[in-house]
């Protein structure tokens, strides 16, 4: 038997770790946790300073017999779980298991730390041990207790005032209040019209517009011409003057590279580049990190994934450099490497950025080896990490203005001189942010010239209210808050998807009734536990407990002697006073009560003060007379039944409107069978089965989707709607049709292993640039 044990969390860094260590060293994996809190009320005692009732988590329990079996026959134990507070509680769990066993109390245990699963920093971590760090232990124990004391206090009261099977959680309900409050500010949101004037000019062949910046010697603000009579005005009293050109000026311009990334950047990143989710993302830099074969036996292509350091290791900025100079061009190396600051509220751990573990193993090699998602993921941060170590992009940016009567126009052109770090990587930006200042390209001018006046033209506008938070954004603005940490981020997201409190439309977050009605209880009744100061203030001191300035006992005490008599305070707050909200109208069925607004467990509906005496009810979105309208519509489809039961097929009423469905829902056996209302056909056969025609349908949350109308007998779907044309790149018998705002309207073929994109629209942006 192997002298050496060694104990990581996954196993398919166990299979790459063992060929790393050869014959002395056993290794085998945790498989995550293998203790947690005991699933109920008092697993984290207040009243005997916060002890904490640990049990084996069921589902690891044979890999942890399996390792104190290997340790009973080991000379030495090394604890070499992830390199992060949870890692370092995982070894200490499994320290506490293996010295509660007869025999192993005495036997060497070290914890050992690698940031990269390769040879090199394995045999450099096992050459250099550590004990555990009580610290960090101590900061995860704190943050876990926290989160149970939270969830296990603050959910039933959640169960009792609104409904079942709800939870709140200490990072995740300040989470949602962003998405909600983001929300209220749309519904709040009054749009305001404004309009701008143009200048269309050319010189030779070249065509180009400018924007009116200054009328009778006053610079004009975005509401200056409010409405159409006033641009007309202005029009109006600038039509014949000449356009001649009062001043030129021509600036150089760098743009510096992005830093390496971090795991908040590179969700970010993800989720606007790839189109992954955070959890994706995250699922597959695992992959990348663990270990993959690539024709010389298992390697870690990429460093730990999760991390709030922006640095490199000196190794890896001499590798990039010299492959920078060697392999790219000696002019797009800087004179000394490039460095950069973490702009994160809370960061923590001395890691390096997320890099290659070989700058020389690119993209390209690998591909073959590595998974789409894989290898996307993995060529996005490989380019970033060159990037960031290359020369800033430069600029000649030239302003004009143009004078024309008592008015001054302006034309902004930006040209690309050199491109230094563009030449590998661009980042990508969120669609609300601003885009790049004057991107087009102006002709030869000088002061003086006289232009000619193509057109003198108004454009009307409306204020946009802000937008809905992606799940970039989201973790964008959870990091800046000091929201939870990086390595939670996806859980977060999931947690709100996965309990109904918002849905993702178009990519975009809004909270359901049911996730409004709760943010909107805990921002009442719980508004400093949901507060985002407090949040992140909570994250500075489990901060300081892992760096050993304090103690977590304190930390726990200063929380729950608040929280636990606010809890117990809001128990008599009836439910109505949550859930409903009363109204101004009178029920129009029994006329002797106002109307309110209900919550039930398909979210909010309108229902009268009166009930069970007056059963009226409508849905929130609808008006007495629409109601009533709908009454009197006929509930059976005449002459048509159930193709599944022979059943009467009926009109029925859901929460995304009506629809057709089989009469026998109720019956036993039940009928699950509904259609559309209007059958909206594709006329794209479905590629799966040949049976049936792709048809217009609508998922659980209101979104669009197109799937077989065979279904269930064929599952086949797509998102984007199909048309009936194979793909150039894999013969699939049909692309769709994709719009973003990024990149257009394009032929998108839906086999994710494909990948074929081609554009038939430019985005509205790029549309305007070319026109100018």
């Amino acid at each position: 038997m192997a002298k050496n044990l060694l104990i990581v969390e996954s196993p398919s860094k166990a299979k790459t770790l063992k060929k790393y260590l050869g014959a002395e060293f056993e290794v085998l994996a945790s498989y995550g946790h293998v203790r947690d809190l005991v699933p109920k009320s008092g697993a984290v005692d207040p009243e005997n300073d916060f002890a904490m009732k640990y049990q084996l988590v069921s589902r690891n329990s044979k890999h942890v017999d399996a390792i104190v079996q290997a340790a009973r026959e080991a000379e030495h134990v090394y604890l070499a779980t992830d390199p992060d507070r949870e890692g370092e509680a995982i070894s200490w769990h499994l320290q506490q298991i293996l010295d509660g066993k007869r025999g192993l109390k005495t036997l060497p245990k070290e914890r050992v730390v690698f940031h990269e699963v390769t040879k090199k920093a394995v045999l450099e971590a096992i050459q250099n041990p550590r004990p555990i760090s009580q610290e960090l232990v101590d900061a995860q124990q704190a943050r876990r207790a926290l989160d149970y004391l939270v969830g296990f206090n603050l959910s039933p009261l959640l169960w009792k005032k609104i409904r079942r099977g709800l939870s709140a959680g200490r990072v995740q309900s300040p989470a949602l209040r962003l998405i909600c409050e983001r929300e209220n500010e749309i519904k709040a949101f009054t749009e305001q019209e404004y309009w701008s004037v143009h200048l269309d000019s050319h010189k030779g062949r070249s065509k180009f517009s400018a924007r009116l910046t200054h009328y009778e010697g006053e610079k004009l603000d975005q509401f200056a011409l409010p409405n159409d009579a006033s641009q007309a005005k202005v029009i109006a009293n600038l039509t014949g003057n000449e356009a001649k050109i009062a001043k030129i000026e021509k600036k150089k311009r760098s743009r510096n590279p992005a830093a390496p990334f971090t795991t908040s950047t590179l969700q970010q990143e993800a989720v606007r580049k790839l189109g992954m989710t955070t959890d994706r993302t995250m699922r597959t830099a695992q992959q990348l990190y663990e270990g993959i074969d690539v024709g010389q036996g298992a390697i870690g292509l990429i460093s730990y994934m999760r991390t709030d350091s922006v640095s490199l290791s000196e190794d890896a900025l001499v590798e990039i450099r010299h492959y920078i100079e060697n392999k790219i061009d000696k002019q797009f190396l800087p004179s000394k490497a490039n460095t950069y600051k973490t702009k994160s509220k809370n960061a923590q751990e001395a890691h390096e950025s997320i890099r290659p573990t070989s700058v020389y193993r690119t993209p390209e090699e690998v591909k073959p080896f590595l998974s789409s998602d894989q290898f996307r993921l993995y060529q996005m941060i490989w380019k970033r990490t060159v990037a960031c170590q290359m020369t800033p992009a430069k600029f000649d940016l030239t302003s004009v203005d143009i004078e024309m009567g008592e008015g001054i126009f302006r034309t902004t052109g930006q040209v690309q001189t050199f491109a230094g770090f563009l030449s590998v990587y661009e980042e990508d930006t969120d669609d609300d942010d601003d885009g790049e200042e004057g991107s087009k390209k102006l002709p030869e001018m000088n002061e003086g010239d006289v232009l000619p006046v193509d057109a003198l033209r108004g454009e009307q506008h409306f204020t946009q209210p802000p937008p809905r938070y992606t799940e970039a954004s989201l973790v964008k603005a959870l990091e800046e808050f000091g929201i939870g940490r990086p390595s939670t981020y996806a859980s977060i997201i999931s947690t709100l998807k996965d309990r109904e409190y918002v849905t993702l439309d178009q990519k975009r977050f809004t909270p359901t009734d049911t996730g409004d009605i709760v943010n909107k209880f805990l921002t009442e009744h719980f508004g400093q536990y949901v507060d985002y100061n407090f949040t992140a203030k909570l994250e500075d001191q489990l901060d300081d407990i892992a760096n050993g300035k304090r103690a977590w006992q304190p930390v726990m005490k200063s929380f729950w002697k608040d929280f636990d008599k606010q809890v117990k305070e809001k128990e008599d707050i009836p439910r109505a006073q949550i859930t409903s909200e009363d109204l101004e109208e009178d029920c129009p069925k029994c006329g002797q009560h106002k109307l309110m607004i209900k919550f039930g467990k398909r979210g909010r509906f309108i229902a009268c003060h009166g009930y069970p005496e007056c059963d009226y009810t409508r849905n929130v979105n609808e008006t007495a007379e629409e109601a009533a309208k709908a009454a009197e519509e006929p509930t059976e489809v005449e002459g048509r039944f159930c193709p599944k039961c022979n059943g009467q097929l009926i009109y029925k009423k859901g929460r995304f409107g009506k629809f057709i469905g089989c009469s026998n829902y109720k019956s036993k056996p039940k009928c699950t069978y509904i259609e559309p209302l209007e059958k909206k056909d594709s006329g794209v056969a479905c590629p799966k089965c040949g049976k049936g025609h792709l048809i217009e349908r609508k998922s659980r949350f209101g979104k669009l989707f197109y799937s077989c109308e065979t279904y269930p007998d064929c599952d086949y779907a797509v998102w984007n709607p199909p048309i009936n044309e194979a793909c150039p790149k894999c013969n699939w018998p049909l692309l769709t049709i994709k719009v973003t705002k990024r990149r257009g309207t394009e032929k998108v073929c839906p086999q994710k292993e494909c990948g074929h994109a081609e554009q038939i629209e430019a985005p509205e942006a790029k549309k305007e640039t070319n026109a100018e």
